[in-house]
């Protein structure tokens, strides 16, 4: 128990520095939840599980708006269907928040209206100062859209002293930059410079990744409209650097947009076209109305200055409709002076008058200046095709003034100011970050190498006690191990006795059925054909000289009788008793010569001549019974298939370590069917050049005496050249 205590303790103390040293791990390893972990943590009780749930479909929400709306719509609208039925006001104000966000992105004011002032009126009872700054900044941007900038200021500068007075940078940055959009929008480029730098330092200070971004972006238009067109793609370069990995699709579009417009007006217009369709692409996807509306604008004068006048105006129809639809003033505008801008070049100048018009009076209403530019540019040049040129003047003269303004010395040394102390402020960061990052790794390092002293201490306590546990679980393993591998000899000897006396049986059944068959098949047609012959004898039907003409054939029949029954009885021997006993070396001339010369005079009868061609002084390791019985079954059936005049050799050689014996002759031979079946379980016998007798096993039992012996036979045979049969064996032991 003491011995368990204290080991629990030092693995306790592991897993302590262990922690301790996963403090200083790379924060990247730790990460955030993700969306679908917050969707599947334990809720708790009804109540508080429901509310919880709202929270995680808002939370949702805002993580989808910039990635796809219609789903941070159906999030936030279900929350809020839930916080209303459970009573939960902070859940029904944050999920009209984020409603009242979509339905004015997408185009839909009214209905945003009431959610956004509902939200305000919810969170102003709750006292929830930063849902009421997010309302209020949400009631200003789409005032902004509509081109009512009183209220829009009105609203963004509540949200602005409730961000100052709660200290929220983030919320501050994001307040700075819709600021300068109302101002850029009323053509006050210097004053919206004053809004979206001081974003932008506090961006900047605190690594704000996409608010940088944004500000970058729409700095870059600033510059965009003072015609400083390099400076202004650098901004817009910079933010797409670091939308760079985001999901701020949205975003990315609208830079492109913006890049695409540059390039539109320093008239490279296949690269704008890119450029804008790529941002069409994400708009559609968004249901992003603002961008529609002005990028069918873009996209329409591009098709136009590229000789495509019908595409352009269908574009920017499809602008003008969709802006009007929305009540999108400044998007109207810019449409209906794109459109005098195509008839302009159609010389179409009534068109282009009444559509110049139109968008002067909409710009008069938006008070912003570079609209206005745009406008009476076009009215000076339509009035002038017109021939109205006193009227055509005035405008020329309020143009030729209204750029004068937006390139106004003080801009420009605004903006060269603001990036100096930018860059300034830049660097002190960097330098105090540094600084920083130096005394931290330092104390890291201190905290660490400490850590690194405890922990080797307490590994090498811990390993001492684990090794002392382990020897003692070996030696009793090891007890276990050696009864285990008594009884699994035994139980292995059983079972390789009870293996092989199954294998004995079987091997006598097989083997009882094959002498069966043998018997059955093969000798009771010679000992059939015996009896007819006594039969005969004893009812005195044939004469004497009768038979005697028999007895010849009656010998040869038991001849072949007696020759297969002392192969069989061999063989059947050799299955039977201890077959390796009997191997030895011996002489390979003596015992070939031997059955050679018992055979030299059955084929001499038959005229063919059985020659031995044996060398002296060659041994193989075989039983030389087992070889007898092979070599004479291979003569006499060389014999039985050869005619007069054929020749029959026996030779023997060596080969490396073994003795190749060959029967070759000269007779009938076989073609490939015959070859194919010879060796098998049972072969049908051929009937002799003399018409000889056979039972079609003798093969047989030549392969597996051969194979007993560590041997191989083979044959090569060609019809009417003749038939090789050989096999090897061992070389002999001198």
């Amino acid at each position: 128990m003491l011995f368990k205590y204290i080991r629990n303790i030092i693995l306790l103390a592991v897993a302590n520095c262990l922690l301790v040293l996963s403090v200083f791990a790379s924060p990247r390893s730790r990460g955030v939840d993700s969306i679908k972990t917050l969707l599947n943590a334990p809720a708790g009780d009804s109540l508080f599980g429901d509310t919880v749930k709202v929270n995680r479909l808002i939370r949702l929400a805002s993580n989808y708006f910039q990635s796809n709306p219609d789903s941070a719509f159906y999030f936030a609208q279900k929350g809020v269907e839930l916080a209303r039925k459970i009573n939960y006001p902070e859940g029904i104000a944050n999920g009209l928040l984020q409603t009242g966000h979509v339905n004015y992105f997408k185009g839909r004011s009214d209905p945003a209206k009431r959610d956004l002032e509902e939200a305000i009126a919810i969170f102003k009872q709750l006292k929830n100062d930063k849902g009421l700054s997010a309302a209020y900044v949400s009631l200003g941007r789409m005032y902004n859209l509509l081109a009512n900038y009183h209220d829009a200021l009105k609203y963004l500068n509540l949200a602005l002293v409730i961000n100052k007075r709660i200290d929220d940078e983030p919320a501050l940055t994001n307040n700075y930059k819709n600021i300068g959009v109302i101002y850029y929008s009323q053509g006050e480029l210097s004053k919206a410079l004053d809004f979206y730098y001081k974003g932008l330092y506090i961006a900047v200070k605190n690594q704000y990744r996409i608010p940088s971004a944004e500000l970058y972006n729409n700095i870059g238009v600033v510059l965009q409209s003072m015609e400083v067109y390099p400076t202004a793609l650098e901004y817009f370069e910079k933010a797409l650097r670091l939308f760079k990995g985001t999901k701020s699709y949205q975003a990315v579009g609208t830079v492109n947009e913006n890049i695409g417009e540059v390039l539109l007006a320093q008239k490279q217009y296949k690269k704008a076209v890119n450029n804008l369709t790529q941002s069409l692409a994400v708009a559609k996807r968004q249901g992003d109305i603002d961008g529609l509306c002005s990028l069918y604008t873009d996209l329409g004068l591009c098709f136009a200055y590229t000789n495509n006048s019908a595409k352009g105006l269908l574009y920017l129809d499809t602008a003008v409709q969709l802006s009007q639809k929305y009540k999108y003033v400044y998007n109207q505008a810019y449409a209906l002076i794109g459109l005098s801008t195509v008839y302009n070049m159609q010389h179409n100048y009534s068109k282009a008058y009444d559509n110049a018009m139109q968008g002067y009076k909409l710009a008069g209403q938006l008070k912003n200046i570079s609209v206005r530019a745009k406008a009476s540019q076009q009215l000076s040049e339509t009035l002038a095709g017109l021939n109205r040129f006193n009227e055509a003047y005035r405008y020329l003269n309020e143009y030729l003034s209204i750029k004068t303004k937006l390139k106004d010395n003080e801009s420009i040394q605004k903006l060269t100011s603001y990036n100096y102390a930018l860059d300034f402020s830049t660097k002190e960061r960097q330098l105090k970050e540094e600084e920083r990052d130096r005394n931290l790794l330092f104390q890291q390092e201190i905290a660490r190498q400490r850590s690194l002293i405890i922990i080797s201490f307490v590994v090498i306590v811990a390993m001492v006690i684990i090794l002392f546990s382990y020897y003692r679980q070996k030696k009793a393993q090891q007890k276990i191990n050696a009864l285990l591998e008594v009884k699994n000899s035994e139980v292995i000897l059983q079972k390789a006795s009870l293996d092989e006396q199954t294998h004995k049986l079987n091997d006598l059944n097989s083997l009882k059925d094959r002498l069966i068959s043998i018997l059955a098949h093969d000798l009771r047609a010679p000992l059939s054909t015996l009896r007819g012959v006594f039969d005969l004898l004893q009812d005195e039907s044939i004469t004497h000289q009768e038979m005697l003409d028999m007895i010849p054939g009656v010998i040869k029949n038991l001849d072949y009788t007696s020759d297969f029954l002392d192969t069989l009885l061999f063989w059947i021997n050799s299955q039977l008793s201890s077959f390796a006993n009997s191997v030895s070396t011996f002489r390979v001339k003596d015992v070939l010569k031997y059955e050679i010369d018992s055979y030299v005079n059955s084929a001499a009868k038959k005229g063919v001549s059985l020659t031995d061609q044996v060398p002296a002084g060659l041994s193989a390791l075989a039983d030389p019974n087992s070889i007898r019985i092979v070599i004479r079954n291979l003569v006499t059936n060389a014999i039985k298939f050869t005619a007069k005049g054929d020749t029959i050799g026996v030779c023997a050689i060596r080969e490396a370590n073994k003795v190749v014996i060959s029967i070759k002759d000269s007779g009938s031979g076989m073609d490939a069917t015959q070859l194919s079946k010879l060796f098998k379980e049972r072969v049908d016998s051929q009937v002799g050049t003399n018409k000889e007798l056979g039972t079609g096993l003798g093969l047989l039992f030549c392969k597996d005496l051969i194979e007993r012996c560590n041997g191989k036979i083979w044959v090569i045979s060609e019809q009417g050249v003749g038939t090789t049969f050989s096999f090897s064996l061992p070389l002999g032991r001198d």
